[in-house]
This record gives C-alpha cells, structure tokens and sequence, in this order.
C-alpha cells in the first residue's frame, strides 16, 4: 500500500458502481473513506458494496486486514460529513444539473485548501468549475469501471485547476497503483471520445446487418487486442449512459457522435445492458 501522498481523508459522493469502486480504491491504500448517498438505504447498499469490493481484494491475495479496512469506511446521508475531507469525489448520474448541484454542496461543506473533483466522463470541467466559488481546487479524476480492475485515471486539467493540483493529482494516481493520463479539458476528453466514437460505429454495425455483437466484439478483442469489445462495454457502462455522452460530444463536436437509432430504440424498451438484463447480450 502507498499512502505517502494520498490525501488521507477522501469523500465519494455517490456509492453505486463507481462510487462503491472509487471508495474500494481510496480505502484500501490507507485513506479514510466516507461515502455521501442520498438516503439511508442508499447508504447501507453502498456499505455493502464497498465491503464486498475490499474481500474480494482480499481474496485475490492483497494484503490487508478486513476489520480494519472496514473501519475506515463510513457512509452518510448529508453533505456536512464531507466537512473534514481532503479530497471528495463526485460520482453522482451523468447529467450537468445534478453534478453541479452535487459539486456546489460539496464545496460549501470543505475547507478552502481541500480539493473537489468530478468523476465524470464527458461533461465539461470549465463548465463546471464556473458554477464554483474555488475553482483553482477543481479538476477531473475519470475512473474506469470496473475501478478495482482498471489501471488507469485519466487526470482532467480544466482551467483554472491551480498548478498544485495539477503537480499532485497524477501522484495521487500513481499512489493508488494506476497510471495517470493527462488531459486538458475538452468535451469527451481523450477515453470517453475515442470510445464513444468505436462504439458508435460498433451499434451501427449492428443496426446495418453487418454482423452480430458478438462478432464484432470478438474482432475487436482478437485482432485489436482489446479485453472487451465494444459492445459488451455498453452492456456494462449502460446503454443509457452511453447515449447520454453520445447526444452532449453530439452537440459540442457534431454530427460524427449522432446516437444511432438502434441505441434510441433500445433505451426506449428499458434494454440497457447488464443492469437491466438485456442490452446487446442477455445478462439473465
């Protein structure tokens, strides 16, 4: 474990898949971890799930003591716990008014020396940091789902992220035993805009007859070396999500990210991946 630069106290705001994961990641390289959700039995779930991430770490051989682990974990229901922090997190729904909203009670709760950061994966940090008092304290810090797998962060710079944030941010990475990518803030960023774009292409494969998902994706992870394809990834991040993303680079960058129909058609019917049983596989 490497706590040396790590803020040592971190909020997550936001304890589903990603949050519970970003809280895994913190919590098990030594910080103290609260969770904010929106209700108690919120809360409680994501206790759970963030416990259920640490024993499986647990399993696969790392190296820390279960009880103790857990005792650095808390959860609750209003922002003033996120007084104390360091560090907070904001993984709420991909959607510009409930971030900003999530992103401003967080940041009337810290102190003026802690550190905001959204986990978002498409919306605009600059327009973001405009709705806040201490903008030069804001930046981007994008996991990757599945967090405990995932080896990289991409670190967005929007700007007016101060230049000692931008020095200890991918330190912060590195401490949690991924690799940092550096990128300005631009719609889509770098992950988000390249994998948005192949998994576009991808379902217009599939609504055109091309060939099957399954078939895509297997040439994908064959000949790209890819370790999913792209449309078991939609399953997994949510067909709902990604068309989300895919209408905000569609507005801010043109026509080239237009949601395909076949993406429309299946958020219509509730198909939206492994959530929800059914996106492009069957997950029942």
């Amino acid at each position: 474990m490497s706590t040396s630069v790590l803020p040592a106290r971190v909020g997550v705001i936001g304890g589903g898949r990603m949050g519970a994961g970003i809280a895994h990641a913190f919590l098990i390289n030594g910080a103290d971890v609260v969770v904010l959700e929106r209700d108690e039995a919120a809360a409680a779930a994501a206790h759970d799930r963030v416990v259920e991430s640490v024993a499986k770490s647990i399993q696969r051989g790392f190296e820390l003591d279960a009880e103790v682990t857990a005792a650095r974990l808390r959860t609750a229901v209003d922002y003033s716990a996120l007084a104390d922090r360091d560090l907070v997190v904001e993984a709420v729904f991909e959607d510009f008014a409930v971030k900003r909203d999530a992103l401003r009670a967080a940041e009337a709760q810290l102190r003026a020396d802690a550190t905001l950061a959204s986990n978002t994966s498409s919306i605009s940090l600059d327009s973001l940091a405009a709705e806040l008092k201490r903008p030069e304290q804001f930046l981007g810090l994008h996991f990757f789902n599945p967090v405990p797998a995932s080896t990289l962060i991409e670190v967005v710079i929007a700007s007016a992220t101060s230049a000692a944030l931008r020095e200890a941010a991918p330190e912060w990475v590195r401490a949690l035993g991924k690799t940092p990518v550096v990128v300005r803030d631009s719609p889509g960023f770098a992950s988000s805009r390249l994998g948005v774009a192949i998994a576009l292409e991808a379902i217009r494969m599939v609504e055109e007859g091309v060939a099957s998902a399954e078939d895509i994706d297997a040439a994908m992870e064959l000949g790209y070396k890819h370790p999913q394809g792209p449309l078991k990834t939609t399953d997994i991040v949510g067909l709902d999500v990604r068309l989300g993303i895919a209408e905000y680079l569609a507005e801010h960058l043109g026509e080239r990210f237009a949601p395909p129909q076949l993406l429309r058609d299946k958020v219509a019917r509730g198909e939206l991946g492994r959530k929800s049983g059914r996106g492009f596989y069957d997950w029942n």
